[in-house]
């Protein structure tokens, strides 16, 4: 009897060590996770038709040779390019193999690039206060790593989407949302700047439904969806960046060539408050080559039909090189760029949260 007991006493020493390195197999610290998901996480470049960047955002191996973003990263690219965090080597992206404009979701196929796919998770099982881990390149921050919890599960008609506190920003756009156990459980697509830590995700379930129905590589032109198409992200305000145009450029110090600073109007074009814009400018020099861009924020709100100046700043040799020379310092408008440059709007929100 008393050996019974001995032997049983062993036994259920055993499977509690069993359960102990099977929990150990699965759980990871956060610096394995932040490890293995650099390892598989890029940072997307888009261009336009001349080669000009366009945009910054994040992506992430799903399969060989194939990466999984959101839609609105490469929208309106002509073309564009994948880095692994912490490399060097740029693949370029031949196409996309995947849309899905319903939720944000695109995957990509890149030319020579391969990595380890990274695993999807079963979203619907995540709970409300489960610890979740961000990662990506926020504003162009590569190897980005961010722990939150998912703070709400929000219902949009008939889907859901994860409402969390790890920090997001653009550029983060694309990149994975991790478990504990280093799954993607989510894809980050949103935040609201008016709001702290009201970021958003969307659940790993529809990047696993459109991978059952990828096919050949179509160019990156037919990434643009129909306009009538309905949206998860409706109701967070829009990526569109029709509405809202930028002009009417001047520097703002005239008198004085070593400042950079300069200011432009943002026109809302809608008929609905728009707010934090996300612009940028590119300044040109005499033969059309880029010299240098300047990256924008303007967080207040823009009334329907009305304009707003927003300063911005640059080096002081960017204006020298696209003014002319000082003739009459009365003359306002001789110190307007006679070199090319451009506003790009790279993203709004339509009917922005109040601030507090």
């Amino acid at each position: 009897m008393v050996f019974k007991k001995a032997v049983r006493r062993i036994i259920l020493h055993l499977a509690l060590l069993g359960l102990l390195a099977a929990h150990s197999v699965h759980a990871q610290t956060a610096q394995e996770l932040a490890k293995n998901a650099f390892n598989s996480t890029v940072l997307l470049v888009m261009e336009d038709a001349n080669g000009q960047p366009l945009s910054l955002g994040s992506g992430f191996f799903v399969r060989d040779g194939e990466i999984a973003s959101n839609l609105h990263v490469v929208e309106g690219a002509a073309r564009g390019y994948a880095k692994l965090i912490g490399q060097t080597t740029k693949y370029d992206i031949e196409g996309i193999t995947g849309v899905d404009p319903n939720y944000d979701l695109v995957v990509l196929k890149i030319s020579g690039g391969s990595s380890r796919a990274l695993a999807l998770g079963d979203s619907d099982a995540v709970q409300v206060g489960e610890s979740i881990y961000a990662v990506g390149n926020p504003q162009g921050l590569e190897g980005t790593f961010s722990q939150g919890i998912v703070s709400s599960i929000r219902e949009v008609g008939t889907d859901n989407l994860f409402q969390m506190t790890a920090p997001i920003s653009p550029g983060s756009s694309g990149g994975p949302v991790l478990n504990a156990k280093g799954e993607v459980i989510g894809v980050s697509v949103a935040t609201f700047k008016g709001g702290q830590n009201l970021n958003f995700a969307i659940p790993a379930k529809y990047l696993k439904s459109l991978l059952g129905k990828t096919g050949t590589a179509k160019p990156l032109a037919q990434a643009k969806p129909a306009k009538t198409q309905r949206s998860i992200l409706s109701n967070l305000g829009s990526h569109s960046v029709e509405g809202v145009v930028g002009g009417s450029f001047a520097w703002s110090n005239q008198l004085f060539e070593h400042d950079g600073k300069y200011s432009f109007t943002l026109r809302n074009q809608l008929r609905e408050t728009v707010g934090n814009v996300h612009c940028m400018v590119v300044f040109y020099d005499s033969s059309g080559n880029p010299l240098d861009m300047d990256v924008v924020y303007y967080w207040d709100f823009i009334p329907a039909g009305l304009s707003r100046r927003v300063n911005g700043n640059v080096d002081a040799s960017v204006k020298r090189l696209t003014t002319p020379p000082v003739q009459d310092n009365q003359n306002l408008s001789m110190f307007t760029p006679n070199t090319k440059m451009e506003i790009r709007i790279l993203s709004f929100e339509i009917n922005p949260p109040a601030k507090f």
